[in-house]
């Protein structure tokens, strides 16, 4: 040390404080004074604030050495050194507690006096700057916005920031010393499955590390929480190792539900575009039906054969239903509702919707083993209608669009480092447009940006985000004057596509009693008419009220209903929802069938969880009716 430090000895021996403040001399240290007992000490600490105190462990006065020295060290942080006759292990185990920083025996020789001090100085100065830095670093992580939890190398908690206390809901105190894995839940956003922490990834790569999926975190009360987050090596500074792990997420909550939002809006958007294609070619459909109903018509007066132009009246009907059944598949919202597909028919007929009425082809190449893959079809037809509208824009003279589609593996060591390696299907939408300027091709799915001079600059931004959420990824390629590409890669699935039966167009014989209900006189008559035909007994009713009626009376005289067969959606009267459940009411075995031309109201997809025995989407084939019907009543 320097010689400047300054001592203060407590000692209430005359003859060895003497003694003391000699050697001390010597050695050049500034003794500020010698006192007789504890309470002197304390006084003295207070006004002059030594760097070291040597100190006697039995004084006179109330106060003993080791309740000095505790004080000395709590109250003042100021380092103690012991200097003794007394070496017993009571002794010892007393002056342990208050944390000395020396400890000398008496008698004692001037170099053994020199060695115990310079070591007690510099463990302080050690000491103090690791508490120093320790303090500012907790400061600084108390005060900023994300949350912060570090772990040791074993993954054990040692630090949680005031926010990441608020959103998980525990306290470090709680906490402290568990293993991460067991206090912090975080799930995977698409298949809500648990996610495991990645510390031993992080140790052995000595890398940071960022899950590609949306994540979900768990609080302690249950609130799920959407965040984004970072897991990064801590590093020994002396040696380099990797000693734990940091944490740093953030609530991104409020930011998904804004996404979200401008997804819907988005859509509004979109929809608008598509407004005049849609037309254009619904009423194609309608001509097509229109024409063939009045030629049928025609020539049935004439005796001829129609048999033709009611095969033509099937198949544009078949177009027109897959046509409605588009627009209401890309009018879902929110979170994405997956299912196992074959991707391969949503592209070409998302694609082709797209260019309704345009003057631009869309040419495709899609491998004939395309993966599965598990998404929300109705959001994947968006972000596929989002780029070929793109693309169209891009096209002010006309020109086609390339759609390729392929299997693809991704590895660890992929230029793709954001996907978590596996199998995936890759389409790239190609145009001939105008090219995207490189200044401007890092921005293109931020939100609100556009190169066009029409458009709000949200359907890449949407696009982007409905990718991410299904654990994949958008890339642009651009060339000004020559044309951009857009690569899609979703991650593709083992689970094979369950393929509905391709049944003979013959229909179901039957037989039972059906009650049929819809609101629509055309309808109902049309329905009646199969069922009769194919060997039902059947009656109608145009609302829920009166099928409650005609079911109890069936029920009552002894020749009950087999099946009630129901209009999902009644304007102004009881729809298909509620007569089910006034139904169970009156027979907790009632069978029922809904049916409906919204084929995506959530009733559709869950039919079980509201005690109906089937559902069938309108327009629907006889062969299709006859099926579900044949099943219910043998089931």
């Amino acid at each position: 040390m320097s010689g400047k430090e300054s001592l203060l000895v407590v000692e209430d021996d005359q003859v060895l404080a003497d003694l003391l403040w000699r050697n001390l001399r010597k050695l050049q240290y500034t003794v500020i004074d010698i006192v007789l007992s504890g309470e002197e000490a304390l006084k003295k600490a207070r006004e002059t604030r030594p760097d070291l105190v040597l100190m006697d462990i039995r004084l006179g006065g109330k106060m003993t050495g080791i309740e000095t020295a505790d004080f000395m060290r709590l109250k003042f942080d100021i380092p103690v050194v012991y200097v003794t006759a007394y070496s017993d292990k009571e002794t010892l185990d007393k002056v342990k507690r208050t944390e000395p920083y020396g400890y000398i025996l008496k008698p004692f020789e001037t170099k053994e006096l020199q060695i115990a001090i310079e070591m007690a100085l510099y463990k302080y100065k050690i000491e103090k700057k690791l508490r120093d830095r320790e303090a500012w670093f907790s400061t600084t992580l108390k005060s900023i916005g994300d949350a912060v939890i570090s772990t040791n190398k074993a993954g054990q908690i040692t630090f949680l920031n005031p926010v990441a206390e608020a959103l998980t809901g525990w306290t470090l105190e709680e906490v402290r010393g568990k293993h991460i894995d067991d206090v912090i839940t975080i799930i995977c956003g698409v298949t809500r499955k648990r996610l495991t922490s990645p510390i031993n990834s992080v140790i052995s790569r000595n890398a940071v590390f960022n899950y590609n999926n949306p994540k979900i975190l768990i609080s302690k009360f249950g609130n799920e929480i959407h965040i984004d987050d970072t897991w990064a090596p801590i590093h020994n500074d002396a040696k380099g190792e990797v000693n734990g792990i940091v944490l740093v997420f953030r609530d991104i909550t409020q930011r998904k539900q804004m996404e979200e939002d401008v997804q819907k809006n988005q859509k509004i958007e979109s929809i608008g575009l598509l407004a005049g294609g849609i037309a254009h070619d619904f009423n194609n459909r309608l001509s097509v039906i229109l024409g063939n109903a009045q030629l049928a018509k025609l020539n049935y007066e004439k005796g001829k054969d129609i048999s033709k132009y009611l095969e033509n009246i099937e198949k544009s009907t078949d177009l027109a239903a897959t046509l409605t059944q588009q627009l209401l598949t890309f009018s879902k919202g929110g979170e994405p509702v997956k299912k196992v597909c074959d991707i391969k028919d949503l592209i070409r007929e998302t694609a082709n919707l797209s260019l309704s009425g345009a003057n631009e082809r869309c040419l495709f190449n899609i491998a004939f083993n395309l993966h599965p893959v598990n998404v929300d079809k109705g959001q994947i037809s968006q972000v596929i209608n989002n780029i070929v509208l793109n693309a169209d824009q891009a096209m002010p003279d006309g020109g086609d669009i390339f759609i390729n589609a392929e299997n693809i593996r991704i590895d660890g060591d992929s230029a793709l480092r954001s996907l978590t390696p596996g199998n995936y299907v890759k389409i790239e939408i190609i145009d001939q447009g105008i090219g995207i300027p490189p200044d401007k091709l890092n921005k293109i799915f931020d939100p609100y940006f556009t190169t066009k001079q029409k458009g709000s600059g949200l359907g890449l931004s949407v696009a982007y985000s409905i990718v991410r959420k299904h654990g994949g990824i958008i890339t642009v390629e651009s060339e000004q004057g020559i044309g951009s590409t857009f690569i899609i890669y979703i991650p593709a699935v083992e689970e094979k596509v369950k393929e509905a039966e391709k049944e003979k167009e013959k229909a179901f014989r039957g037989a039972g009693k059906i009650l049929v209900m819809d609101d629509e006189e055309l309808v109902l008559q049309m329905v009646g008419d199969i069922l009769k035909g194919v060997g039902y007994e059947i009656e109608l009713a145009t609302d829920g009220s009166v099928v409650l009626e005609q079911y109890k009376g069936a029920k009552q005289a002894g020749n009950p209903f087999d099946v009630v067969l129901l209009d999902l959606t009644v304007p102004g009267g009881m729809g298909g929802k509620e007569t089910v459940q006034r139904l169970k009411e009156i027979d907790p075995q009632v069978k029922a069938i809904v049916s409906s031309g919204y084929s995506n109201d959530p009733i559709m997809a869950n039919y079980k969880e509201y005690g109906i025995s089937g559902v069938i989407a309108k327009p629907y084939r006889i062969v299709e009716l006859c099926k579900t019907l044949k099943d219910v009543v043998e089931n």
